[in-house]
Formats: structure tokens, C-alpha cells, sequence
């Protein structure tokens, strides 16, 4: 073989040994880098999967902390409740249940009752200053303000009987019953069934009466009443058209300023309301 053939195999072989080495290493590297990127797509995949996890893991706990977070609001809502609740029937408790009750012929008080709280009214208050009467010591302040905002428009008002007892309502209705026979009972309560004896009721006179009641209905006092005294809480007892007395518009009873506005508002009379709604309105009679 010539010199030249002999150089163009060795560099045949050469080549082709160059060549296995380089796929050979090509191979081994193709084989590595596949093996780490299936490893590597292996951990993506298992850490997507914990971070998936982890996400609804994390949602479980944002709604439990919901859940949790609405419980307390929950419970918080129920104590305040229960707070309220134990705060109205401590305040009931001390209040008279008698004060919004309807008598008139339909409930009755007993000889024994009189209210709790009973202070003599100012004499500058009062037609004749020589016959004392007194009121419920938590209705005073309202019937000051109603007399005094009277005056500031003009109006005199005077009161002529307020706090009667069981036996003044006695004596005053035998009286009556000796001048007017069974025709008393028009315009007289029998003793137990009058508002005086809860002591929030008044009977007013004003000037050009000379302390009496009669006419009262026709004077400007009178308008001024019924155009207002339901601000400071009381209400005409027997209005025009009432099955109970005649009609008497000098007798005006405290029943709350919340009660007597929503009568003023709806046009009704306070013996025309349902008992149980009126025993809705006692636990905020004074406020």
C-alpha cells in the first residue's frame, strides 16, 4: 500500500474514532441533562402539587378563620343582646306596672295602692295655692315644661286636681252621686277606676273660669293642649265620641312622650290601642 493510502485510513480512523468519542459523549450528555430535566420536571411537578396544597390549606384556614371570626360576632351579638334584654327587665322592674294600664271602668286599683313616688306640685302651678296637690315625682318635670311653654305663648294654665286616693275618689264620687243621681257616673269614675289615683293625671282650668271646668273645651288653653301637650307626654283621656265619659278636655293623663306622639300621629284615642301594644311603650315613659 502506498505511503498516501496508509495517511488517508489513519485519518479515517482517526475521524471515525473522534467521531464515536463525540457521540459517545454526546450520548452520555444527552442521557445526563434528559435525567436531570425529567428529575427537574419531576420536582416542578411534586412542587406545584405541595403548593397547590399549601393553597388549600390556606383557604381551609382563611374560612375557619371566618367561620371563627363570625362565631364570636355571633356570640358578641348574642351577649349584647342578653346585655340589653337583662338592662330592659331591670328597668321594668323598677318601673310601676300600673302607669300605662286602662282603667275608666277597665282595670281596677285597689284601696291599697298609690304610687311609689308622689312630691307636691309648686303652688305658683295651682288655681287655689290653699288645697295642696301632688303628682308623680317623675312626671313633674314634664308638666313644669308643658305649663312654662304654655305661658311663653301666651297661654295660662292652672291646675285644679292632680294624685287623687282611693277614698278622696270615694268621698268626691258620693258627693256627685248625691247631686246627680246615676248621672254622676257620666263624668265621675267610681274610686279604683280613676287615672288621678295613678297620680300622671291633671285636670287643668285657665283664666275667665273662675277655677272651674266647664268651658275649658272652648278656650285657646284648650287648643294650645291639644296641639301640643303630647310633646311633653300627655294625652286627652276622654276625647269627643268616647265610650267611657263625656267628653272632658280638661283631663289629660302622662302616658311617655314615645306613646303620646305615635297617638298624636295616627289620630287614635289611648283607649283605642290594643293593651299589649300600649305595655310596649311603659319600659321608655320617662325618658
Amino acid at each position: 500500500m502506498e505511503p498516501s493510502h496508509k495517511i488517508a485510513d489513519t485519518l479515517l480512523s482517526i475521524i471515525v474514532v473522534v467521531l464515536l468519542i463525540i457521540l459517545g459523549y454526546g450520548g452520555y450528555r444527552f442521557y445526563t441533562i434528559n435525567g436531570l430535566y425529567l428529575s427537574a420536571s419531576s420536582s416542578v411537578v411534586s412542587l406545584q402539587g405541595e403548593l397547590l396544597q399549601a393553597e388549600e390549606e390556606k383557604t381551609n384556614l382563611r374560612d375557619e378563620l371566618n367561620l371563627q371570626e363570625s362565631r364570636v360576632n355571633n356570640l358578641e351579638d348574642q351577649i349584647e343582646e342578653l346585655s340589653g334584654t337583662v338592662g330592659e327587665f331591670e328597668k321594668l322592674s323598677k318601673l310601676d306596672p300600673e302607669l300605662l294600664q286602662k282603667y275608666s271602668k277597665v282595670y281596677f286599683l285597689n284601696e291599697n295602692y298609690t304610687p311609689p313616688r308622689l312630691v307636691t306640685i309648686d303652688k305658683d302651678l295651682l288655681y287655689d295655692e290653699k288645697v295642696a296637690q301632688q303628682i308623680h315625682r317623675q312626671v313633674r318635670s314634664f308638666l313644669e315644661n308643658l305649663i312654662q311653654d304654655a305661658e311663653d305663648d301666651d297661654v295660662e294654665l292652672f291646675i285644679v286636681s292632680a294624685y287623687r286616693s282611693f277614698g278622696t275618689q270615694t268621698a268626691l264620687k258620693t258627693g256627685y252621686t248625691v247631686s246627680y243621681g246615676s248621672g254622676a257616673n257620666a263624668f265621675s269614675a267610681d274610686q279604683g277606676y280613676s287615672e288621678h289615683q295613678l297620680g300622671t293625671t291633671i285636670d287643668f282650668t285657665t283664666t275667665g273660669l273662675n277655677g272651674g271646668l266647664d268651658g275649658f273645651g272652648a278656650t285657646s288653653a284648650y287648643t294650645w293642649l291639644d296641639d301640643n301637650a303630647y310633646k311633653y307626654g300627655f294625652v286627652l283621656s276622654y276625647p269627643q265620641g268616647n265610650t267611657f265619659y263625656q267628653f272632658e278636655p280638661w283631663h289629660w293623663r302622662f302616658v311617655g312622650t314615645d306613646l303620646a306622639r305615635i297617638l298624636h300621629r295616627k289620630k287614635i284615642n289611648f283607649y283605642d290601642m290594643d293593651q299589649r301594644e300600649i305595655d310596649k311603650y311603659l319600659i321608655s315613659i320617662f325618658d
